[in-house]
């Protein structure tokens, strides 16, 4: 490490209180400079509450944060960014209708002249610093931001960040949205800002890319912290006791209940993403989709949920032959979908607990085309209850929920709807490893009442503890069939790096 432990962050005694609820209790932790620290604890626990006040976002209730021996008065994230903390948050940031280039840059974009923005020199900086970072054949300068798919919107945030003179970088769930190609250019990218004095703060629920990266371990629970850990002198173990205070073990134990009856029948279903996919899923089944970023995993399953037009191939669910012109047509017919962007595609944030949960099954609970409250708030409670989604009331704004209890009020709103079929699109993406438990054990019993379960994952234990069966995707096409007794890590790569092809989508 090139920088001592006396330089770097440092928050002492911070503590943050929400509605009389307490959400950080004096917290003292030391982030070095030229060192990975991951903080790590459940969804709830009080790590993004730390970030913002270290990123000037919110204001501690008491405490104070230091920079290198120096406290600092933050009183906005101009204050912070002008101090030398970045913060490369897990929902980027990215405005719709300019470039990449000027996303990265806005705000310090080149002039030539009196005013003249030099587009050129713009478009050289960029290619330059891509060249510098890794990334230069993932991101085209000029692409527009809408344009951009969730890995690249990622990307944009990391450069952005690194602009300026950063002196402490956070990553808060970097890796999410990122092929494996791009997470190993961010951790080779990482380990030269550490060898470069910086101090990095990283927040994952990956135990892998904890121990692959991070120096030294923090872990928070309920707004306090539990102790902090020399990486090479713990295990995941420890630390999963440490977050949650019991042993996770038997996470992906259920019992197998598949029947011989088919529920969702996918034949030769073509779309402008995804060629010739056939498959079967069957009461009580779970199905698993894995594949690379790219693939058309997700195009999948929007197509099935009725969200992008059918180009060919028929979509059958209980023997009926469904015609979906729109996701109300899937709904209706018995097919639900919690997408992968549950803040965007799936949650109204401004909304109550209750209003989205009670959002697809307003007709059963309206008379004369009028919602019966009562009916409606019991029926949220029933569900929040069952799932345990932690919230002050059911009339709490999404939004101010953690990840893992958005995820379960996405959830609540299908166990609600009671769906045939459940298409489950990245279910534990950004949460901890409690509420993955939580969430394992609601597939299970899904799957035990008879709903047929498919589910789209990128972390193979994930999808080799979760399914009966795997299908792998590459290139818009089914390359294998895996049976849980013949399933391995390497066997799912094998298939999902399947780039020769004959026309059958079948490997040569």
């Amino acid at each position: 490490m090139n920088a001592t432990r006396a330089a770097g962050l440092r928050v002492a005694e911070v503590s943050k209180t929400f509605a009389g609820v307490p959400a950080l209790r004096g917290i003292g932790l030391e982030f070095p400079a030229g060192t990975v620290t991951a903080l790590m604890g459940e969804n709830g626990a009080g790590k993004s509450t730390l970030l913002k006040i270290v990123c000037g976002d919110l204001p501690a209730d008491s405490g104070s944060v230091l920079l290198d021996g120096t406290e600092l008065h933050l009183h906005s994230p101009a204050d912070a960014r002008s101090a030398g903390i970045r913060l490369i948050p897990q929902e980027p940031e990215i405005v719709p209708h300019i470039s990449v280039a000027e996303n990265v840059y806005l705000g310090a974009l080149p002039t030539r002249g009196a005013r003249r923005f030099d587009r050129a020199a713009l478009r050289r900086r960029l290619e330059a610093d891509l060249v510098r970072i890794g990334f230069e054949k993932v991101l085209d300068p000029d692409t527009l931001g809408i344009h951009l798919t969730a890995a690249q919107r990622q990307l944009v945030e990391i450069l952005r960040a690194l602009t300026g003179d950063a002196k402490v970088i956070a990553f808060d769930e970097p890796t999410s949205s990122l092929s494996e190609h791009e997470v190993e250019s961010l951790f080779a990218l990482i380990r030269r800002l550490r060898e470069q004095g910086l101090a990095v703060v990283y927040v994952s629920h990956r135990m892998r890319e904890i121990f692959r990266l991070a120096d030294r371990v923090a872990v928070l629970r309920d707004g306090a912290l539990v102790g902090v850990k020399e990486a090479g002198d713990t295990d995941e173990a420890e630390i999963v006791r440490m977050m949650v205070g019991r042993d996770l073990s038997a996470m992906f134990a259920r019992t197998r209940v598949a029947t011989d009856r088919v529920v969702l029948d996918v034949r030769e279903v073509t779309t402008d993403d995804v060629r010739d996919i056939s498959f079967q899923v069957r009461a009580g089944e779970v199905v698993a989709l894995a594949g690379l970023v790219g693939a058309g995993r997700s195009e999948l399953a929007r197509a099935l949920a009725g969200d992008l037009p059918l180009r060919g191939g028929t979509i059958g669910v209980g023997g009926r032959t469904l015609r979906l012109r729109r996701p109300c047509d899937a709904v209706r017919s018995g097919i639900g979908l919690a997408p992968e962007e549950r803040k965007s595609q799936a949650l109204f944030l401004d909304r109550s607990i209750r209003d989205n949960t009670a959002l697809v099954v307003l007709d059963r609970l309206s008379r004369l085309r009028f919602v019966r409250r009562a009916a409606e708030r019991e029926l949220a409670r029933e569900y929040t209850d069952r799932l345990r989604v932690r919230a002050p009331s059911i009339e709490s704004e999404v939004r101010t929920l953690s990840g893992g209890n958005q995820q379960k009020v996405v959830l609540a709103r299908w166990l609600a709807r009671r769906p045939e079929v459940l298409i489950l699109d990245e279910p534990t993406r950004g949460i901890d490893v409690g509420a993955k438990a939580e969430i394992y054990r609601i597939i299970a019993d899904l799957a035990e009442a008879g709903t047929a379960l498919l589910v789209i994952s990128s972390e193979l234990p994930e999808v080799l503890g979760l399914a009966d069966r795997i299908l792998v995707m590459q290139g818009g096409r089914i390359t294998g069939e895996l049976g849980r007794d013949e399933a391995t890590e390497e066997a799912v790569l094998a298939l999902a790096m399947a780039d020769d092809l004959t026309g059958d989508g079948v490997r040569t």
